[in-house]
This record gives structure tokens, C-alpha cells and sequence, in this order.
């Protein structure tokens, strides 16, 4: 059994957004040379994400509005006992438990083997610095 592991940089240009890293992923792969396995990609941030859903710009409006809704930016530590410590980002903290960690992927004849419409995401919460994305690949 071989195992891969590679590291892709983010520097995302806003607090927040969305990011397609398939490409960046594959490239992962293709350079394995893994045939048969499993792919796991994560974020290496407790602010950050990495997820699988459909590369549509409107469902990603759909998932800030939601995030938002449900875990606001508000750097006033009233409102968040952990921006109480110096912090102003509970609320990337939040998002990120809601949107996940990694993902795991199998690979299928060098290939990710994905749903119609499933590519992979990476979910920035707190942006504007360097991050770090694992890519740890087994199998033959």
C-alpha cells in the first residue's frame, strides 16, 4: 500500500468565502499515482473548512446567508464569551463545526469518484492569512 501526502497553501482575499480547490485536489492525486483508495482533504484551521456540495454560486450565497444567520460576526465580546479573550472570530469557530472538517473521497481507477455534481470546497471563516490544506492519500 503506497500513502501520498501533500499540503496546499490558501491565502484567501476576504473574511469569508468559498473556494473550489478540485483541481488543486486532483492534481494531488494524479501526482500519487494512486489508483485504488481513499482521499481525505482537510483544512488545517479551526476556522476553515473543507466540504463537498455542487459548484453553484447561488447555493454558496445560500450557505453565507445561512452561516451568518445562525452564527453572526460580531467582534463585541458581549456577544460571544470567546471574543472576551482578545479574539474576534467565535463566530468562524461556529461556522466551521458547521460545515465540517474534511472530507474522505474514494479513488476509483486514478480518479475521485464523485457524485454528478459533487466537487470539493474549501470554507474560509476568518480569511485574510495564509492557511493550510492537508491532502493525505492511500491505496495503490
Amino acid at each position: 500500500m503506497k500513502s501520498f501526502r501533500k499540503e496546499i497553501f490558501v491565502e484567501y482575499p476576504r473574511r469569508r468565502g468559498f473556494l473550489n480547490i478540485t483541481p488543486q485536489v486532483n492534481d494531488c492525486l494524479k501526482e500519487s499515482g494512486i489508483q485504488e483508495g481513499l482521499l481525505l482533504c482537510n483544512s488545517m484551521h479551526i476556522t476553515a473548512s473543507v466540504f463537498i456540495n455542487d459548484n453553484e454560486t447561488g447555493l454558496h450565497h445560500d450557505f453565507e446567508a445561512w452561516l451568518e444567520e445562525l452564527a453572526p460576526f460580531n467582534p463585541d465580546p458581549d456577544h460571544y464569551f470567546h471574543n472576551r479573550t482578545g479574539e474576534d472570530n467565535a463566530d468562524a469557530h461556529l461556522k466551521r463545526q458547521i460545515m465540517g472538517r474534511e472530507v474522505v473521497v474514494a479513488v476509483t481507477r486514478g480518479r475521485l469518484d464523485f457524485g454528478t455534481w459533487e466537487q470539493i470546497f474549501y470554507g474560509e471563516f476568518d480569511g485574510l492569512r495564509r492557511k493550510r490544506i492537508l491532502v493525505k492519500i492511500i491505496g495503490e
